[in-house]
Protein backbone atom coordinates (compact mmCIF):
# COMPACT_ATOMS: atom_id res chain seq x y z
CA UNK A 1 0.00 0.00 0.00
CA UNK A 2 2.08 2.92 -1.29
CA UNK A 3 -0.80 5.41 -1.74
CA UNK A 4 -2.91 6.16 1.35
CA UNK A 5 -4.02 8.78 3.87
CA UNK A 6 -2.90 8.74 7.52
CA UNK A 7 -5.73 10.50 9.32
CA UNK A 8 -6.45 11.79 12.79
CA UNK A 9 -3.10 11.58 14.60
CA UNK A 10 -2.97 13.08 18.07
CA UNK A 11 0.29 14.77 17.12
CA UNK A 12 2.94 14.70 14.46
CA UNK A 13 6.66 15.22 14.92
CA UNK A 14 8.26 16.44 11.70
CA UNK A 15 11.86 15.67 12.71
CA UNK A 16 12.87 19.29 12.26
CA UNK A 17 15.04 20.95 14.87
CA UNK A 18 12.75 23.99 15.26
CA UNK A 19 8.93 24.15 15.39
CA UNK A 20 9.01 20.38 15.28
CA UNK A 21 5.50 19.52 16.46
CA UNK A 22 2.26 20.05 14.58
CA UNK A 23 -0.88 19.78 16.69
CA UNK A 24 -4.31 18.69 15.52
CA UNK A 25 -5.42 22.31 15.39
CA UNK A 26 -2.79 22.92 12.74
CA UNK A 27 -3.69 19.74 10.85
CA UNK A 28 -1.79 16.50 11.10
CA UNK A 29 -3.15 14.25 8.36
CA UNK A 30 -0.55 12.98 5.91
CA UNK A 31 -1.13 11.79 2.36
CA UNK A 32 1.32 9.42 0.70
CA UNK A 33 1.42 8.68 -3.01
CA UNK A 34 3.85 6.23 -4.57
CA UNK A 35 6.04 6.24 -1.49
CA UNK A 36 6.32 10.03 -1.21
CA UNK A 37 4.57 12.47 1.15
CA UNK A 38 2.37 14.70 -1.02
CA UNK A 39 0.13 16.59 1.45
CA UNK A 40 0.08 17.54 5.14
CA UNK A 41 -2.87 19.21 6.89
CA UNK A 42 -6.56 18.63 7.51
CA UNK A 43 -7.26 16.37 4.58
CA UNK A 44 -10.36 14.68 3.21
CA UNK A 45 -10.08 11.15 1.81
CA UNK A 46 -10.25 11.01 -1.96
CA UNK A 47 -12.58 8.55 -3.69
CA UNK A 48 -11.21 5.04 -3.27
CA UNK A 49 -8.26 6.20 -1.16
CA UNK A 50 -7.10 3.84 1.58
CA UNK A 51 -7.26 5.45 5.02
CA UNK A 52 -5.06 4.54 8.01
CA UNK A 53 -6.69 5.38 11.34
CA UNK A 54 -4.17 7.35 13.40
CA UNK A 55 -6.50 8.27 16.27
CA UNK A 56 -4.86 7.91 19.69
CA UNK A 57 -1.45 7.67 17.95
CA UNK A 58 1.50 9.92 17.13
CA UNK A 59 3.38 9.97 13.85
CA UNK A 60 7.17 10.24 13.59
CA UNK A 61 9.68 10.02 10.77
CA UNK A 62 11.32 6.59 10.86
CA UNK A 63 14.45 6.52 12.99
CA UNK A 64 17.81 6.58 11.18
CA UNK A 65 20.36 4.38 12.97
CA UNK A 66 23.79 5.62 11.88
CA UNK A 67 26.09 3.10 13.58
CA UNK A 68 25.53 -0.58 14.25
CA UNK A 69 27.27 -3.98 14.12
CA UNK A 70 24.58 -6.41 13.08
CA UNK A 71 26.78 -9.49 13.43
CA UNK A 72 26.79 -8.83 17.18
CA UNK A 73 23.06 -9.65 17.38
CA UNK A 74 24.16 -13.20 18.25
CA UNK A 75 26.75 -11.97 20.79
CA UNK A 76 24.54 -10.26 23.35
CA UNK A 77 25.41 -10.50 27.04
CA UNK A 78 28.56 -12.60 26.62
CA UNK A 79 29.61 -13.29 30.21
CA UNK A 80 33.33 -12.61 29.66
CA UNK A 81 32.44 -9.14 28.37
CA UNK A 82 30.49 -8.04 31.42
CA UNK A 83 31.97 -5.55 33.85
CA UNK A 84 34.95 -4.55 31.69
CA UNK A 85 35.74 -1.42 29.64
CA UNK A 86 36.21 -1.23 25.88
CA UNK A 87 39.63 -2.81 25.29
CA UNK A 88 39.14 -6.01 27.33
CA UNK A 89 35.56 -6.14 26.04
CA UNK A 90 36.88 -6.12 22.45
CA UNK A 91 39.16 -9.01 23.27
CA UNK A 92 36.45 -11.01 25.05
CA UNK A 93 33.61 -10.50 22.58
CA UNK A 94 34.07 -9.31 18.97
CA UNK A 95 37.72 -10.32 18.66
CA UNK A 96 37.04 -13.72 20.19
CA UNK A 97 33.83 -14.52 18.32
CA UNK A 98 34.19 -12.39 15.17
CA UNK A 99 36.43 -14.89 13.32
CA UNK A 100 33.77 -17.56 14.01
CA UNK A 101 30.93 -15.66 12.29
CA UNK A 102 30.08 -17.67 9.19
CA UNK A 103 27.39 -17.04 6.57
CA UNK A 104 24.66 -18.71 8.60
CA UNK A 105 25.50 -16.73 11.72
CA UNK A 106 25.63 -13.44 9.82
CA UNK A 107 22.36 -14.16 8.02
CA UNK A 108 20.55 -14.87 11.29
CA UNK A 109 22.18 -11.94 13.12
CA UNK A 110 21.47 -9.42 10.36
CA UNK A 111 17.89 -10.55 9.82
CA UNK A 112 16.94 -10.51 13.49
CA UNK A 113 18.89 -7.31 14.15
CA UNK A 114 17.07 -5.44 11.39
CA UNK A 115 13.75 -6.93 12.52
CA UNK A 116 14.41 -5.70 16.07
CA UNK A 117 15.17 -2.22 14.75
CA UNK A 118 12.05 -2.12 12.56
CA UNK A 119 9.96 -3.04 15.59
CA UNK A 120 11.29 0.07 17.37
CA UNK A 121 10.30 2.33 14.46
CA UNK A 122 13.72 2.41 12.78
CA UNK A 123 13.54 2.52 8.97
CA UNK A 124 17.17 3.16 7.97
CA UNK A 125 20.03 0.99 9.23
CA UNK A 126 23.71 1.86 8.76
CA UNK A 127 25.77 -1.20 9.64
CA UNK A 128 29.50 -0.99 10.31
CA UNK A 129 30.54 -4.49 9.28
CA UNK A 130 34.27 -5.14 9.47
CA UNK A 131 34.62 -8.92 9.02
CA UNK A 132 36.18 -8.93 5.55
CA UNK A 133 39.25 -10.62 4.12
CA UNK A 134 41.31 -13.57 5.25
CA UNK A 135 39.23 -16.46 6.59
CA UNK A 136 35.86 -15.12 5.38
CA UNK A 137 34.40 -17.61 2.88
CA UNK A 138 31.20 -15.70 2.06
CA UNK A 139 30.28 -12.25 0.77
CA UNK A 140 29.13 -10.25 3.80
CA UNK A 141 27.84 -7.38 1.65
CA UNK A 142 25.43 -9.68 -0.19
CA UNK A 143 24.22 -11.19 3.07
CA UNK A 144 23.61 -7.80 4.68
CA UNK A 145 21.94 -6.14 1.72
CA UNK A 146 19.87 -9.29 1.19
CA UNK A 147 18.63 -9.29 4.79
CA UNK A 148 17.66 -5.61 4.58
CA UNK A 149 15.86 -6.10 1.27
CA UNK A 150 13.92 -9.09 2.59
CA UNK A 151 12.52 -6.91 5.39
CA UNK A 152 12.08 -3.72 3.36
CA UNK A 153 14.55 -1.61 5.34
CA UNK A 154 16.65 1.19 3.92
CA UNK A 155 20.26 0.03 4.33
CA UNK A 156 23.70 1.64 4.38
CA UNK A 157 26.76 -0.62 4.46
CA UNK A 158 29.56 1.06 6.38
CA UNK A 159 32.10 -1.22 4.73
CA UNK A 160 34.74 -1.75 7.39
CA UNK A 161 37.81 -3.89 7.52
CA UNK A 162 41.48 -3.64 8.35
CA UNK A 163 44.84 -4.00 6.65
CA UNK A 164 46.36 -5.00 9.98
CA UNK A 165 44.94 -6.66 13.04
CA UNK A 166 45.48 -6.09 16.73
CA UNK A 167 47.48 -8.53 18.84
CA UNK A 168 44.52 -10.17 20.58
CA UNK A 169 44.94 -13.47 18.71
CA UNK A 170 46.31 -16.51 20.51
CA UNK A 171 46.96 -20.17 19.81
CA UNK A 172 43.40 -20.88 20.96
CA UNK A 173 41.69 -18.04 19.10
CA UNK A 174 42.26 -17.07 15.46
CA UNK A 175 43.01 -13.48 14.40
CA UNK A 176 40.34 -11.15 13.08
CA UNK A 177 39.97 -11.16 9.28
CA UNK A 178 42.10 -8.60 7.47
CA UNK A 179 43.11 -7.80 3.90
CA UNK A 180 45.68 -5.82 1.94
CA UNK A 181 44.88 -2.28 0.86
CA UNK A 182 44.63 -3.39 -2.78
CA UNK A 183 42.18 -6.13 -1.81
CA UNK A 184 40.13 -3.69 0.22
CA UNK A 185 40.00 -1.13 -2.60
CA UNK A 186 39.04 -3.75 -5.19
CA UNK A 187 36.29 -5.11 -2.96
CA UNK A 188 35.00 -1.63 -2.13
CA UNK A 189 34.86 -0.69 -5.80
CA UNK A 190 33.01 -3.89 -6.70
CA UNK A 191 30.59 -3.56 -3.78
CA UNK A 192 29.80 0.05 -4.64
CA UNK A 193 29.18 -0.83 -8.29
CA UNK A 194 26.78 -3.60 -7.26
CA UNK A 195 24.85 -1.90 -4.49
CA UNK A 196 25.41 1.84 -4.11
CA UNK A 197 22.69 4.29 -5.10
CA UNK A 198 23.66 7.94 -5.11
CA UNK A 199 20.30 9.68 -4.74
CA UNK A 200 18.95 11.32 -1.61
CA UNK A 201 16.20 8.70 -1.59
CA UNK A 202 18.57 5.72 -1.98
CA UNK A 203 17.46 2.39 -0.58
CA UNK A 204 21.08 1.17 -0.63
CA UNK A 205 24.32 3.01 0.02
CA UNK A 206 27.96 2.06 0.58
CA UNK A 207 30.38 4.00 2.80
CA UNK A 208 34.16 3.50 3.14
CA UNK A 209 34.68 2.64 6.80
CA UNK A 210 37.97 1.10 8.02
CA UNK A 211 37.32 -0.09 11.52
CA UNK A 212 39.46 2.37 13.51
CA UNK A 213 41.85 4.96 12.04
CA UNK A 214 44.72 4.36 14.47
CA UNK A 215 44.69 0.60 14.59
CA UNK A 216 43.25 -0.69 11.30
CA UNK A 217 45.29 1.09 8.60
CA UNK A 218 48.45 3.13 8.16
CA UNK A 219 48.27 6.91 7.64
CA UNK A 220 49.16 6.52 3.95
CA UNK A 221 46.41 3.93 3.54
CA UNK A 222 43.87 6.18 5.25
CA UNK A 223 44.64 8.99 2.82
CA UNK A 224 44.37 6.63 -0.13
CA UNK A 225 41.02 5.34 1.13
CA UNK A 226 39.72 8.89 1.60
CA UNK A 227 40.74 9.86 -1.92
CA UNK A 228 39.20 6.72 -3.42
CA UNK A 229 35.94 7.30 -1.55
CA UNK A 230 35.70 10.84 -2.87
CA UNK A 231 36.45 9.71 -6.44
CA UNK A 232 33.64 7.19 -6.16
CA UNK A 233 31.24 9.61 -4.46
CA UNK A 234 31.11 7.59 -1.25
CA UNK A 235 31.09 8.78 2.35
CA UNK A 236 33.65 7.97 5.08
CA UNK A 237 33.06 6.52 8.54
CA UNK A 238 35.01 5.04 11.46
CA UNK A 239 35.22 4.79 15.24
CA UNK A 240 36.98 7.62 17.07
CA UNK A 241 37.74 8.77 20.62
CA UNK A 242 35.44 6.24 22.25
CA UNK A 243 37.69 6.11 25.32
CA UNK A 244 40.69 8.01 26.66
CA UNK A 245 42.89 5.28 25.17
CA UNK A 246 42.45 6.93 21.76
CA UNK A 247 43.53 10.29 23.12
CA UNK A 248 46.51 8.80 24.94
CA UNK A 249 47.63 6.80 21.89
CA UNK A 250 47.44 9.79 19.53
CA UNK A 251 49.25 12.02 22.00
CA UNK A 252 52.07 9.55 22.63
CA UNK A 253 52.53 8.45 19.01
CA UNK A 254 51.90 11.67 17.08
CA UNK A 255 51.72 14.45 19.67
CA UNK A 256 48.21 15.37 18.49
CA UNK A 257 44.57 15.03 19.47
CA UNK A 258 42.68 12.33 17.49
CA UNK A 259 40.42 14.62 15.44
CA UNK A 260 43.34 16.83 14.39
CA UNK A 261 45.37 13.77 13.41
CA UNK A 262 42.48 12.41 11.34
CA UNK A 263 42.13 15.79 9.63
CA UNK A 264 45.78 15.54 8.55
CA UNK A 265 44.90 12.20 6.91
CA UNK A 266 42.06 13.95 4.99
CA UNK A 267 39.43 12.36 7.23
CA UNK A 268 37.37 15.45 8.04
CA UNK A 269 34.44 17.21 6.42
CA UNK A 270 30.73 16.89 5.56
CA UNK A 271 31.25 13.47 3.98
CA UNK A 272 32.82 12.06 7.18
CA UNK A 273 31.13 10.65 10.28
CA UNK A 274 32.61 9.11 13.41
CA UNK A 275 30.97 6.87 15.97
CA UNK A 276 31.28 7.78 19.66
CA UNK A 277 33.62 10.85 19.89
CA UNK A 278 33.18 10.81 23.65
CA UNK A 279 36.54 12.34 24.53
CA UNK A 280 36.98 15.60 22.59
CA UNK A 281 38.48 18.87 23.67
CA UNK A 282 37.17 22.30 22.66
CA UNK A 283 39.49 22.55 19.65
CA UNK A 284 38.24 19.23 18.28
CA UNK A 285 34.61 20.21 18.78
CA UNK A 286 35.27 23.47 16.93
CA UNK A 287 37.00 21.70 14.03
CA UNK A 288 34.12 19.23 13.65
CA UNK A 289 31.71 22.15 13.62
CA UNK A 290 33.70 24.18 11.10
CA UNK A 291 33.95 21.21 8.73
CA UNK A 292 30.38 19.87 9.29
CA UNK A 293 31.80 16.51 10.32
CA UNK A 294 29.15 14.19 11.78
CA UNK A 295 28.93 12.12 14.95
CA UNK A 296 27.02 8.89 15.44
CA UNK A 297 26.15 9.25 19.12
CA UNK A 298 25.84 5.86 20.91
CA UNK A 299 24.80 6.71 24.48
CA UNK A 300 23.76 3.24 25.67
CA UNK A 301 26.92 1.52 24.47
CA UNK A 302 29.06 4.32 25.91
CA UNK A 303 27.22 3.91 29.21
CA UNK A 304 27.36 0.11 29.14
CA UNK A 305 31.17 0.12 28.69
CA UNK A 306 31.76 3.03 31.05
CA UNK A 307 33.23 5.14 28.24
CA UNK A 308 31.55 8.43 29.16
CA UNK A 309 29.07 10.87 27.63
CA UNK A 310 29.78 12.47 24.26
CA UNK A 311 29.58 16.31 24.06
CA UNK A 312 26.79 16.22 21.48
CA UNK A 313 25.18 19.54 22.41
CA UNK A 314 28.53 21.30 22.06
CA UNK A 315 29.07 19.60 18.70
CA UNK A 316 25.58 20.61 17.54
CA UNK A 317 26.09 24.20 18.68
CA UNK A 318 29.45 24.34 16.85
CA UNK A 319 27.81 23.23 13.58
CA UNK A 320 28.58 19.51 13.48
CA UNK A 321 25.90 17.08 12.35
CA UNK A 322 24.63 14.98 15.27
CA UNK A 323 23.01 11.60 14.69
CA UNK A 324 22.23 8.54 16.82
CA UNK A 325 23.30 4.90 16.58
CA UNK A 326 22.56 1.87 18.73
CA UNK A 327 26.09 0.46 18.20
CA UNK A 328 26.64 -3.26 18.30
CA UNK A 329 24.10 -5.30 20.23
CA UNK A 330 27.00 -6.91 22.10
CA UNK A 331 27.78 -3.61 23.86
CA UNK A 332 24.14 -2.62 24.24
CA UNK A 333 22.34 -5.97 24.55
CA UNK A 334 19.59 -4.61 22.31
CA UNK A 335 18.99 -2.81 19.01
CA UNK A 336 16.14 -0.44 19.76
CA UNK A 337 16.24 3.17 18.60
CA UNK A 338 13.34 4.24 20.78
CA UNK A 339 15.12 3.06 23.93
CA UNK A 340 18.37 4.59 22.66
CA UNK A 341 16.71 8.01 22.56
CA UNK A 342 15.06 7.48 25.94
CA UNK A 343 18.43 6.55 27.44
CA UNK A 344 20.04 9.62 25.86
CA UNK A 345 17.33 11.81 27.36
CA UNK A 346 18.16 10.46 30.83
CA UNK A 347 21.95 10.15 30.53
CA UNK A 348 22.53 13.73 29.43
CA UNK A 349 20.30 15.09 32.17
CA UNK A 350 22.10 13.00 34.77
CA UNK A 351 25.42 14.37 33.54
CA UNK A 352 24.51 17.98 32.76
CA UNK A 353 21.29 18.93 34.51
CA UNK A 354 17.53 18.64 34.12
CA UNK A 355 17.35 21.06 31.19
CA UNK A 356 19.83 19.13 28.99
CA UNK A 357 18.77 17.60 25.68
CA UNK A 358 15.04 18.24 25.26
CA UNK A 359 13.22 15.29 23.72
CA UNK A 360 12.45 17.32 20.57
CA UNK A 361 16.17 17.83 19.99
CA UNK A 362 16.86 14.13 20.39
CA UNK A 363 14.08 13.22 17.97
CA UNK A 364 15.63 15.59 15.42
CA UNK A 365 19.05 13.97 15.86
CA UNK A 366 17.56 10.48 15.56
CA UNK A 367 15.74 11.28 12.32
CA UNK A 368 16.83 14.26 10.22
CA UNK A 369 20.30 14.36 11.80
CA UNK A 370 20.89 10.73 10.87
CA UNK A 371 19.63 11.21 7.34
CA UNK A 372 21.96 14.18 6.82
CA UNK A 373 24.91 12.25 8.24
CA UNK A 374 24.29 9.53 5.63
CA UNK A 375 23.58 11.86 2.70
CA UNK A 376 19.91 10.82 2.53
CA UNK A 377 18.48 14.25 1.79
CA UNK A 378 14.94 12.98 1.11
CA UNK A 379 14.67 10.97 4.33
CA UNK A 380 14.29 11.83 8.00
CA UNK A 381 11.53 14.47 8.03
CA UNK A 382 7.80 14.58 7.54
CA UNK A 383 7.45 17.17 4.80
CA UNK A 384 5.93 17.35 1.35
CA UNK A 385 8.25 15.73 -1.19
CA UNK A 386 10.06 13.58 1.37
CA UNK A 387 10.14 9.80 1.35
CA UNK A 388 7.32 8.21 3.35
CA UNK A 389 9.54 6.57 5.99
CA UNK A 390 7.12 6.80 8.90
CA UNK A 391 6.41 5.26 12.30
CA UNK A 392 2.93 5.44 13.85
CA UNK A 393 3.07 4.87 17.64
CA UNK A 394 -0.12 3.64 19.31
CA UNK A 395 -0.86 5.44 22.59
CA UNK A 396 -3.57 3.00 23.71
CA UNK A 397 -1.39 1.58 26.46
CA UNK A 398 -1.12 2.21 30.23
CA UNK A 399 2.41 3.55 29.67
CA UNK A 400 0.98 6.63 27.96
CA UNK A 401 -2.06 7.17 30.17
CA UNK A 402 -2.00 10.58 31.80
CA UNK A 403 0.55 12.12 29.41
CA UNK A 404 0.01 15.85 28.94
CA UNK A 405 2.56 16.11 26.11
CA UNK A 406 1.75 13.38 23.60
CA UNK A 407 4.10 14.36 20.78
CA UNK A 408 7.20 13.29 22.71
CA UNK A 409 5.61 10.49 24.76
CA UNK A 410 7.19 7.56 22.84
CA UNK A 411 10.65 8.91 23.79
CA UNK A 412 10.03 10.25 27.29
CA UNK A 413 8.01 7.22 28.45
CA UNK A 414 10.62 4.72 27.25
CA UNK A 415 9.95 1.01 27.16
CA UNK A 416 9.06 -0.99 24.10
CA UNK A 417 7.34 0.89 21.30
CA UNK A 418 3.72 0.04 20.52
CA UNK A 419 3.70 0.41 16.77
CA UNK A 420 0.51 0.52 14.77
CA UNK A 421 2.35 0.88 11.47
CA UNK A 422 5.84 1.45 10.06
CA UNK A 423 6.43 2.33 6.41
CA UNK A 424 9.61 2.57 4.32
CA UNK A 425 9.11 4.55 1.11
CA UNK A 426 5.39 3.99 1.62
CA UNK A 427 5.72 0.22 1.90
CA UNK A 428 4.26 -1.23 5.08
CA UNK A 429 6.97 -3.12 6.99
CA UNK A 430 5.34 -3.32 10.44
CA UNK A 431 1.63 -3.74 11.22
CA UNK A 432 0.25 -3.88 14.75
CA UNK A 433 3.63 -4.65 16.31
CA UNK A 434 4.59 -7.45 13.92
CA UNK A 435 6.42 -7.75 10.60
CA UNK A 436 4.00 -9.07 7.97
CA UNK A 437 5.00 -12.49 6.67
CA UNK A 438 8.01 -12.77 8.98
CA UNK A 439 8.31 -16.13 10.78
CA UNK A 440 9.66 -14.84 14.07
CA UNK A 441 9.62 -18.20 15.95
CA UNK A 442 11.67 -19.82 13.19
CA UNK A 443 14.29 -17.07 13.22
CA UNK A 444 14.51 -17.09 17.00
CA UNK A 445 15.08 -20.85 16.95
CA UNK A 446 17.85 -20.37 14.38
CA UNK A 447 19.44 -17.74 16.62
CA UNK A 448 19.48 -20.13 19.58
CA UNK A 449 21.22 -22.76 17.46
CA UNK A 450 23.78 -20.21 16.20
CA UNK A 451 24.60 -19.06 19.73
CA UNK A 452 25.07 -22.64 20.88
CA UNK A 453 27.35 -23.39 17.94
CA UNK A 454 29.43 -20.23 18.54
CA UNK A 455 29.85 -21.11 22.20
CA UNK A 456 31.03 -24.58 21.31
CA UNK A 457 33.50 -23.30 18.69
CA UNK A 458 34.84 -20.73 21.14
CA UNK A 459 35.29 -23.43 23.77
CA UNK A 460 32.84 -21.80 26.18
CA UNK A 461 30.62 -24.91 26.45
CA UNK A 462 31.34 -28.56 25.74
Amino acid sequence: MRSFLIQGAEALHTGDAVDAVRTLAQGTDVRVRDGVITDIGRLTPEPGEAVVDASHAVLYPGWVNTHHHLFQTVLKNVSAGQGVPLMPWLEAVPYRYGPLIDEEALTVAATLGIAELLLSGCTTVADHHYLFGQGVDHDPASVLFGAAESLGARFVLLRGGATRTRSFASDEHPPMPHESLDEMLRSLDETARRFHQSGGDAMRKVVVAPTTPFYSSTPDELRELARAARRWGLGLHSHLSETNDYVRFASEKWGMRPVHWCAEQEWIGPDVSYAHMVHLDASEVALCGQTRTAIAHCPQSNGRLGSGVAPVQALHDAGAVVSVGVDGAASNEAADMLNELHAAWLIHRAAKGADAQPAEQLIHWGTDGGARALGLTQVGRIAVGMQADLALYDLNHPRYAGHHELATAPVTAGGGGHLRRVWVAGREVVRDGAIPGFDMPMWLARARRVVQRLQQRAGVVA
